[in-house]
C-alpha cells in the first residue's frame, strides 16, 4: 500500500522538473476512499496514531485523511450533460493526485461576460451590475462568471485507482 503511494509521489516529483511543491492532494471516489480506510495496512498504520491526530476507525475523516504523504479527500462531484444524464467527475474506484504549492501548474482564466460592452475584451473573474427598478422600488443585482481553470502541466496530475 505505501509502496503504491510512494510511486504516485515519485511520479509527481519526477515531473516537477525542478519546481517545488508543498504537498500532494488526492481527490478520490467514494469507493476508493472506503477501500483505503478499510485496508488492513491502513488500519494497522493508524492503530497507534496519537489521540490528537486523525482517528479513521472512530471519526469521519472523508475531508482530510493523510496517508503515506498524500492527503486523501473523498470527492463525489458530478455534472449534468446536455443529454440530461449525469456523469461523475471521479469515476468509481479511481482518483486524481496532484501537487499543491507549485508556482506554475494551475491557473484560472476569466472570460468576458455575456454583455455587448464586454465583447472582444479581456475577461474578468467576476462581473456584477445593478439595475434600478424604473419606479425606484428595488434593485436587481446581476452577477456572472465565466471561469476556466487550467492545468498547464498535465503530467503532474496522476490518475490513481484501486486494484479491487
Amino acid at each position: 500500500m505505501q509502496g503504491k503511494v510512494r510511486e504516485v509521489l515519485r511520479a509527481i516529483e519526477d515531473n516537477l522538473l525542478g519546481e517545488a511543491m508543498t504537498s500532494v492532494h488526492a481527490l478520490v471516489s467514494r469507493e476508493f476512499f472506503d477501500e483505503l480506510i478499510a485496508h488492513p495496512k491502513t488500519e494497522e498504520a493508524y492503530k497507534f496514531y496519537p489521540a490528537t491526530g486523525a482517528q479513521p476507525l472512530r471519526e469521519d475523516v472523508r475531508r482530510n485523511f493523510p496517508f503515506g504523504g498524500i492527503l486523501f479527500e473523498e470527492y463525489s462531484g458530478n455534472v449534468t450533460l446536455s443529454t440530461k444524464a449525469t456523469e461523475r467527475l471521479v469515476p468509481a474506484n479511481e482518483g486524481i493526485a496532484f501537487p499543491l504549492g507549485t508556482m506554475d501548474t494551475f491557473t484560472t482564466y476569466g472570460g468576458p461576460a455575456n454583455l455587448l460592452e464586454t465583447a472582444n475584451t479581456i475577461g474578468l473573474p467576476l462581473y456584477a451590475r445593478q439595475h434600478l427598478d424604473e419606479k425606484g422600488r428595488w434593485i436587481d443585482v446581476m452577477t456572472e462568471a465565466s471561469i476556466l481553470p487550467v492545468n498547464k502541466r498535465p503530467r503532474l496530475a496522476v490518475r490513481i485507482h484501486s486494484s479491487n
